[in-house]
């Protein structure tokens, strides 16, 4: 195929086609998330300009067309250049893809500060809370960003392992911001046979679904690492999703979100999957590990691990009850043993479960 020539056309909306216009792109971050959305831009034709953060890593994408130690033996197109200098990557672009880690926006975002000269489509695929401030990953792009760089962030989220997306199998995906257009132009930028793309105007309910569940991510690991069967899994997905869903709506996110991809798709995608760092590292404190020696091993970050600081810290602000996430808090970083929490998870007091729902829902939805 002629990258170079390559038009994806579609229907969107009622029935209006789009045709793709060919853009440069940043993409800020070069793990396997980073790199996966950036081959999902260039087979839509895009130049796309890969920044990283280690010149040597810059240096094996451009050299070899490989990233071997985030997506092991995918071959990376010609038409992404990596850098390492900020200021050339983002030189001339007409969008900027944050995908680094959310302990590394504010930091990466102050570069974005000092070398960008123009407006652009920014973009955003990380998922996490910022413990202590307890900002989502939008709004620390907000502060560290001014105004004029940037008309309205746009948050990518939902279902996709890296592995997945870079080998071109089917994954669909939500883009949301409270500007429409804009979130159709990053539906256009990345949408094509293989990554589907919905938009959803919640951009609150986005970011929650897609940071919170890593948290239960962690604690479905922890649940096989204990020997536990699908019983135990499928009880931590759903009441997983209940506290994701009390707290979100709490803060004022619409709830049908989270029946949505960036709700209980991520879940089950983050849930069930070895490709999970969340759900290994989940898997391997139920085996006996300690966080120090899972982090160690696991050798990338496991937003799981900060977002669990972040929502337990929310959970109090909001006062919203979320056992699953004081329970995780418990073994990450009280030392608890992960079995004695689930055993006070088990023997909690009687709840009613429809209760639970039209408290999320509404009283109208209750029984």
């Amino acid at each position: 195929m002629d990258l170079k020539a390559h038009r994806f056309e579609f229907m969107r909306g009622n029935d209006r086609k789009g045709v793709i216009r060919l853009n440069k792109v940043t993409v800020l971050g070069a793990g396997s998330w980073g790199t996966a959305l950036s081959i999902v831009l260039a087979d839509n034709g895009h130049d796309v300009r890969l920044w990283a953060h280690r010149k040597e890593q810059a240096d094996e994408i451009n050299e070899k067309r490989y990233n071997q130690k985030y997506l092991n033996n995918i071959r990376i197109p010609e038409n992404i250049t990596a850098f390492h200098d900020m200021e050339k990557a983002l030189n001339e672009t007409e969008a900027v893809v944050f995908v680094v880690p959310t302990k590394a926006v504010r930091e990466v975002a102050k570069k974005v500060k000092d070398c960008l000269k123009h407006q652009v489509t920014l973009i955003h695929a990380a998922k996490g809370i910022e413990p202590g401030t307890l900002k989502r990953v939008s709004e620390m792009l907000e502060e560290e960003l001014p105004d004029h760089l940037y008309n309205d962030i746009v948050v990518l989220s939902g279902p996709s392992h890296a592995e997945e997306v870079s080998e071109r199998q089917p994954t669909t995906v939500t883009v949301s911001s409270e500007s429409l257009e804009e979130a159709e132009h990053a539906q256009d930028l990345f949408m094509n046979e293989h990554f589907r793309v919905y938009t959803n105007p919640d951009i609150l309910g986005v970011e929650i679904g897609g940071a919170l569940k890593n948290i239960i991510a962690l604690g479905a690991g922890i649940s096989d690492g204990l020997g536990y069967g699908d019983n135990a899994k499928a009880a931590l997905i759903t009441r997983g999703l209940a506290e994701i869903a009390r707290l979100g709506t709490k803060m004022g996110a619409n709830p049908l979100t989270f029946a949505g991809l960036t709700g209980v798709g991520d879940l089950i995608v983050t849930c069930t999957s070895q490709h999970s760092r969340n759900w290994r590292a989940g898997n391997m404190l139920g085996k006996g590990y300690t966080l120090d020696e899972v982090l160690d091993q696991m050798g990338m970050v496991v937003e799981g691990v900060r977002t669990t600081k972040a929502a337990h810290q929310m959970s109090e602000a909001f006062e919203v009850e979320m056992p699953i996430t004081t329970g995780l808090y418990k073994v990450l970083f009280e030392d608890k043993k992960p079995k004695d929490v689930v055993d006070q998870l088990m023997t909690r007091g009687r709840r009613h479960e429809m209760e639970d729902l039209s408290s999320i829902l509404g009283d109208r939805y209750s029984l």
